[in-house]
């Protein structure tokens, strides 16, 4: 603000001295006309004409001889002049016109044939009251544009501080217990409004991480509970029977085959949270996911031909690489082809499937047994999650949590879809940059 008030003052001084140079210079211009023309009679009535108090105007003049004694003008005498460096001249001038006075003049001078000199000038009284007036109108304006500046710095810092305290008590409440607590938006779409919507995202990731931290834990306990009590239960019973050697072996396989259920259900656990915190990158290397998927079949044949199914593999011409960690990408994928060879009933086929789409490599896990509902196909990722019907097989429901978990650390998806009939797990991996191929 400042800097802008001292320009336009700058620029209005200026282009006020700029113009009364060229009226002056306008003048005597005009009366060396007058003098070539008229010769010095002449230019003495024209100076006498222009110099007529009843015209009311502030230049000045003064025509003297050789010796400086008047012959016209309003000017009783020369002044005492002192040259400036721009070569213009000024001097004080009293009410009466003489020198000085209360007012500044500014003019100049120059010697005419014969020695006649004549001094052209003006009175700058004028213009000292002109910038004046400027300097008490950027005084005032000055002063209102503090004053508004200060009612709206203000303003705005209390809507601020609204904002503010509202996030605040919002934030008090949560931590109060109050967890459904948002930060009200105002509807304006400034940074505060943006600031409360990452906020309430935050909240609400927050709310879904700790409902399914409490399900993690209930299902776990849940899980958890009746192997125990199943454990507790043999042991307290052959407790309770005639001592035998057998029954105590048969008591013990029993425990060890639990307790290798128990902590397989934690090993999945451990894993998942394994991929979901983050593998460390040194583990990653490239991968032929057609090469994977071979050998995964190889391990599973097997168990395939005596459950009377037909395992096959098909890959697409060439190498698809992919970048990845062996060891978690096996864990993840044995899952989808342990589900289908489980719920596959027996004549039927299991496919394994890896092409490109893109940018991506591709792998499907395809069975034509009784699939999963639509409904239930995202629900079936969340941990310790089984459908009705597989709750009397084998499992903890926990091999698709961990599907996802190693697919999403690898930078892709997974998804299930209906393979009529049957089901159709898909793993979309981004596929390794050229040069790492290489």
């Amino acid at each position: 603000m400042l800097a802008m008030l001292a320009l336009i003052y700058w620029q209005t001084v200026v282009y006020a001295t700029h113009q009364t140079d060229e009226t002056i210079d306008a003048e005597i211009t005009g009366l060396a006309e007058q003098y070539r023309q008229r010769g010095l009679a002449g230019l003495v009535a024209v100076i006498n004409e222009r110099s007529n108090p009843e015209r009311g105007s502030s230049m000045l003049y003064l025509l003297t001889d050789q010796r400086q004694h008047p012959l016209a003008g309003n000017l009783s005498r020369w002044p005492d002049l002192e040259v400036e460096k721009d070569g213009w001249m000024r001097f004080r001038l009293n009410a009466d016109g003489q020198r000085d006075g209360p007012h500044i003049a500014q003019a100049t001078s120059f010697v005419l044939a014969g020695g006649v000199q004549l001094l052209v000038g003006r009175d700058l009284a004028e213009n000292v009251a002109f910038r004046n007036r400027i300097v008490a109108a950027l005084a005032s304006s000055g002063a209102l544009m503090v004053v508004l500046g200060l009612i709206g710095g203000i303003v705005l810092s209390r809507r601020a501080l609204a904002r503010i305290e509202t996030i605040n008590r919002t934030s008090d409440r949560i931590m109060a217990g109050e967890f459904g607590r948002r930060v009200p938006l105002k509807g304006s779409g400034d940074e505060f409004d943006r600031l409360a919507q990452n906020l309430n995202a935050m909240l609400d990731q927050i709310e879904r991480l700790m409902a399914g931290m409490r399900q993690v834990t209930d299902n776990i306990a849940h899980d958890l509970r009746s192997p125990l009590g199943r454990l507790r239960s043999r042991i307290e019973v052959a407790l309770l029977e005639p001592p035998s050697t057998e029954r105590y072996r048969d008591v013990l396989q029993q425990t060890i085959a639990e307790a290798d259920h128990l902590l397989a259900t934690f090993t999945a656990l451990l894993d998942i949270a394994e991929a979901e915190a983050g593998s460390p990158r040194g583990r990653m290397a490239p991968l032929d996911l057609g090469a994977f998927a071979r050998d995964l079949a190889d391990l599973y044949e097997p168990v395939a031909e005596e459950n009377g199914l037909r395992l096959t593999v098909e890959t697409g011409p060439g190498p698809i690489e992919v970048r990845g960690d062996r060891h978690m990408l096996s864990r993840a994928v044995a899952n989808l082809v342990e589900n289908a060879v489980k719920y596959t009933p027996s004549g039927g086929a299991v496919a394994i499937r890896v092409d490109t789409d893109g940018a991506m490599a591709r792998l499907a896990v395809a069975d034509n047994g009784p699939g999963i509902p639509a409904a239930e196909r995202e629900r079936v990722f969340d941990r310790f999650y089984r459908l009705e019907a597989s709750r009397t097989t084998e499992g903890n429901g926990l091999g698709l949590s961990l599907a996802r978990a190693v697919v999403r650390l690898h930078g892709g998806t997974i998804a299930l879809d209906d393979n009529k009939p049957g089901l159709k797990a898909v793993v979309t991996l981004p596929l390794a940059p050229m040069t790492e191929a290489a």
